[in-house]
């Protein structure tokens, strides 16, 4: 119980979802948010879920053991208040907890329900960042040697990296060198060692720190040796480098001893040019760093800051302050001020200290001798294990620290006292750590090679990716982030480069509900939710009522794609199908799975699924690539995760499909039907399970597809029962609708010899019907093609005793994606049409066609006031699409209306001229590119196969080098014109000077 109210208590720091979507960050919810926005889940505090705990153990101990929808309306206005919340949000709440409809749950269902909830809105945090590097990371051998210690950027977008033994290469982002040089000599046989390096940018130079206790200064233009300072008190382990004011800097580094050393330089080109000119010592003007501190424009100052030796140190002169670190405990991290305090009180205070020692005060002022800060000039951090590495940020008035402990911490600059959030998830110590403020983002790496990002607002980790999948091998020596081109740089025995990749789309006009392709969708009653399941295994739940989403949750099936949804008859579970053989039951309010549905022996694809009661049993139904009828046993009883199939139908092994099942209907109490690949319908009774009807989808010969019948895709996609027809038992009635090749819809009797009533093609354009759906009275027909236009027809009147009737009246159409529409449902009650497609959208209609508006714009609707719909304005990249164009006949190709020239003249000869070329038709061409596209092979599907060929870049009409541009020739004209004769304008606007 105390773990999970500590985990409520964090994820309701973070949000919620719609609060997300809109980029504002609240904490508490107005009770007068309308229903949608008012989940009492998302609303709950600390307190009233105490008082919750309290009263559900209260009512078990008076025998109370479960609760039914009553007691816990009691309950919870009770605990939460009734101002707070009304009837229907917690009636909504307790269906959600009684995923299966049996009327009571328990403490530990709420429980479950809360933590799922908010686990699986972390999650839908995570994915709606989006931010990831792409992987694997660019990797660049270097020579081999010793390794590099820093890596650096300039302006120019030139990387630096310089190594122990004193190479010091530069860079292009791309990691290709530029050029490189060995700057470092030897002493007494010796070679110098490299400890870190900064940069002058105003004055062109490298300072490297060495461990012969040496500061040099290298030009950057040629690495030719400028000076060096000698003497210094220690090794200098780390460099930093500020321009203060116009020709004055700073220059600072942290030593072996826990010193912080600092050197304020004014009139710098002078003192450059005038140490320059001194004596050289190993081929270097030398100068000692007491001279240097006597020298009447210069500032020695030392610090005694840190236990241990100083791991990093930067100076920040948005605070003017220094920031430095230490793996000593105590002084894990400190910031302090560059020459202390300045405030009368405090410096009297040093000079009474001083005055009791004046041979130290002497000795500080020529040796430098280190003294401490006093207590109000620095600001010190306890961290366990001390720190390795910092990044600050005072835009986020942050600073992030990360150590061997494995934990990185944000602090407060000002709140020394605890972390304001630890980021717990390395597994090794973590070696660096970088703010992106323009990203908001934390990037980590730990010694392990493992690279995280996190979330500074919610504190999640975004991405992971570990050593085996940016294959980023050896030890991390150094580790840069180049903001300016988003990259993060690591140097192992390599160079590695991690480039980040955000979700942010390419055409900001774009609206798009889901990454990939949609490829099903489906309107949930009861809870007045649409649910769109995607080629990524992602399912979204959206608010039909204002188009918000609401929850989400990926890697549903293991990365395989969702082809298929239903749900069952209290709304409460939805079960998916997907390309890895298995059914699903979810409590997708939360993202919970509650049962896997899989055969043993077989990981064929799902295609489609229905859930049906037969006998009093409920059963959920699969077909697919199996040719199989599976049926799935669904009880409230079933302990087992994994459950297998009932048996089959004798009929279903000795009679049933040849080939794949594409589509499952059914026609309650009795009747079932399935399509499949071949174009074969088989009417099933579920009680017997016995075949009714086998029907034979008809391949027409007279169409411009095909002169032979192998170059039809004859796949059945879609069937759909009219349950008032099949009710009345009329003979001649068509009962059963169906899509089939070439574009035709087909009526079915049931109860007459010759089955096929009637057939037509809504498309104008022939186009493949790819999703049929008609209204709950049976009198309109919408059907979608592969080209996203969606036709109405009325059909109440159609194919009940006339055969071989023309195609139903026409009541309209318009577009509604620009590529293949793979779901259509009409919600009869609201008088909306939903549509889904592989073009990644999921939009709402009238049924008139009016566009109300696409899951996952920014703005919201309210699906009740037609002003806030997006019509009369149509979805962008159907206006611009080309294919949208009214009809005309010079755009249709028909050159009647255009001149003949001697060019088009001399083509057509050519043509007569050339017998083969004069017989190649449209329809040849037609039927050359349907050989290639719908070549019948077993066992493929035509939905899956279309969504493929379908997930391509959008032609928006421009040239390609496929494309010929015609042209034609400008007849000449003489280039004389007489003046018009405008007198009877009464002015000769000519003459108007």
């Amino acid at each position: 119980m105390k773990e999970f109210i500590k985990g409520q208590q964090r994820s309701h720091s973070i949000g919620l979802m719609e609060n997300i979507l809109e980029s504002e960050r609240v904490h508490h919810v107005s009770p007068s948010r309308s229903s949608w926005r008012g989940k009492i889940e998302q609303q709950v505090t600390l307190e009233e879920l105490q008082k919750l705990h309290a009263a559900f153990q209260e009512l078990e101990m008076n025998g109370h053991k479960y609760l039914d929808i009553e007691d816990f309306k009691h309950t919870v206005k009770k605990c939460m208040g009734s101002h707070n919340v009304n009837d229907g949000q917690i009636e909504i709440l307790f269906m959600k907890i009684d995923y299966f409809a049996s009327g009571w749950i328990q403490w530990n269902d709420f429980c479950t329900y809360m933590h799922l909830e908010y686990t699986g809105q972390d999650r839908s945090t995570v994915r709606l960042k989006g931010t990831t590097f792409s992987l694997p990371a660019t990797i660049q051998d270097i020579p081999y040697g010793e390794p590099v210690i820093r890596i650096c950027s300039l302006l120019n977008s030139t990387l630096i990296t310089a190594r122990e033994d004193g190479t010091i290469s530069f860079w292009t982002p791309q990691l290709k060198q530029k050029r490189s040089k060995m700057v470092l000599g030897k002493t007494h046989k010796k070679s110098k060692r490299l400890m870190d390096f900064a940069i002058m940018t105003p004055y062109n130079k490298l300072i490297l720190g060495t461990g012969d206790h040496e500061l040099q200064f290298y030009e950057i233009s040629n690495f030719e040796p400028y000076l060096q300072i000698s003497g210094l008190e220690a090794i200098p382990l780390n460099l930093d480098y500020c321009y203060t004011d116009p020709d004055e800097c700073m220059i600072l580094y942290g030593d072996d001893q826990g010193c912080v050393n600092i050197l304020l330089l004014q009139s710098v080109g002078e003192f450059l040019r005038t140490w320059n000119k001194l004596p050289k010592m190993e081929h270097l003007p030398n100068i000692s760093l007491e001279h240097v501190a006597l020298s009447p424009n210069a500032t020695y100052i030392r610090w005694k800051v840190h236990g241990d030796w100083v791991t990093q140190l930067n100076y920040y002169d948005s605070i003017k302050a220094i920031v430095s670190a230490s793996r000593h405990e105590p002084t894990a991290l400190v910031i302090g001020c560059v020459v202390g305090a300045t405030n009368v009180e405090q410096q009297m205070k040093e000079i009474r200290e001083h005055r009791k020692d004046s041979k130290a005060r002497k000795g500080q002022a020529s040796l430098g001798t280190p003294c401490s800060r006093a207590e109000g000039d620095q600001i010190v951090f306890r961290v366990h294990k001390g720190v390795k590495t910092f990044a600050f940020s005072k835009k986020n008035n942050l600073i992030v620290t990360g150590g061997m402990d494995r934990i990185i911490r944000m602090w407060n600059p000002y709140m020394p006292g605890r972390p304001t959030g630890m980021l717990r998830s390395h597994m090794a110590p973590v070696f660096y750590v970088c703010i992106s403020e323009e990203d908001s983002k934390i990037f980590s790496i730990s010694t392990d090679n493992t690279v995280k990002i996190w979330d500074i607002v919610d504190q999640n980790c975004l991405f992971t990716a570990c050593s085996k999948n940016n294959e980023i091998k050896g030890e991390i020596s150094a580790c840069h982030y180049f903001s300016s081109n988003r990259s993060l740089y690591v140097a192992t025995d390599t160079l590695a480069v991690l480039r980040l990749r955000l979700s942010t789309p390419a055409d900001p006009n774009l609206v798009i509900s889901h990454k990939d392709p949609v490829l099903c969708c489906k309107y949930n009653r009861v809870f007045r939710h649409v649910v769109s399941c995607s080629e990524g295994s992602v399912i979204k739940v959206w608010d039909f009522e204002t188009g918000k989403q609401l929850f989400e949750f990926g890697n549903a099936h293991g990365g395989s794609a969702i082809t298929c949804l239903t749900f069952d008859p209290s709304g409460r579970r939805l079960i998916t199908g997907g390309r890895d053989g298995c059914l699903k039951i979810w409590n997708y309010n939360n993202g919970h799975c509650l049962h896997t549905l899989k055969k043993e022996d077989t990981c064929e694809e799902i295609c489609d699924c229905t859930y049906v009661e037969v006998n009093r049993k409920k059963y959920i139904i699969g077909v697919g690539w199996d040719r199989k009828i599976n049926m799935f046993y669904d009880s409230t009883d079933s302990f087992h995760h994994l459950q297998k199939p009932q048996g089959h139908w004798q009929d279903d092994i000795s009679r049933g499909h040849k080939e794949d099942i594409l589509c499952i209907a059914q026609c309650p109490p009795t009747l079932l039907a399935t399509s499949s690949y071949d174009g074969e319908i088989i009417v099933w009774n579920m009680i017997s399970g016995r075949i009714c009807h086998k029907f034979h989808t008809p391949i027409l010969t007279s169409s411009v597809y095909t002169k032979t019948s192998q170059a039809v895709d004859a796949s059945v996609t879609q069937i759909l029962f009219l349950k008032t027809r099949v009710a009345k038992f009329e003979s001649a009635a068509s009962s059963l609708i169906s899509n089939g090749p070439q574009g035709y819809v087909h009526f079915w009797s049931l109860f007459s010899k010759d089955p096929l009533v009637a057939s037509f093609t809504p498309s104008r354009e022939k186009s493949l019907i790819s999703s049929i759906a008609i209204t709950f009275d049976d009198s309109y027909l919408y059907a979608a093609d592969e080209d996203g236009y969606v036709y109405v027809h009325d059909i109440k009147e159609y194919a009940l005793h006339d055969l071989g009737q023309e195609a139903p009246k026409y009541v309209n159409h318009w577009r509604a994606h620009i590529n293949l529409v793979l779901a259509l449902e009409i919600i009869d009650e609201d008088n909306i049409l939903l549509s889904c497609s592989v073009d990644r959208t999921v939009r709402l209609w009238s049924q008139s066609g009016e566009y109300i508006g696409t899951f996952g714009q920014a703005e919201s609707w309210e699906i009740f006031t037609p002003a806030s719909w997006k019509h009369p304005m149509v979805p962008y990249e159907i206006l611009i699409d080309p294919q949208s164009m009214p009809n005309h006949p010079v755009l249709e190709g028909d050159s009647s209306g255009l001149q003949i020239t001697d060019k088009d003249k001399n083509t057509q000869e050519a043509a007569n001229c050339n017998p083969r070329l004069a017989q190649v038709t449209d329809e040849d061409i037609k039927e050359e590119i349907n050989k290639q596209f719908f070549t019948q092979t077993p066992g493929r599907r035509w939905k899956h196969e279309r969504s493929k060929r379908s997930n391509r870049l959008v032609s928006r009409g421009k040239p390609n080098t496929f494309r010929d541009i015609n042209y034609y020739e400008i007849d000449s004209f003489p280039g004389n014109c007489e003046k018009p004769d405008l007198s009877i304008l009464g002015t000769d606007i000519f003459s108007v000077r």
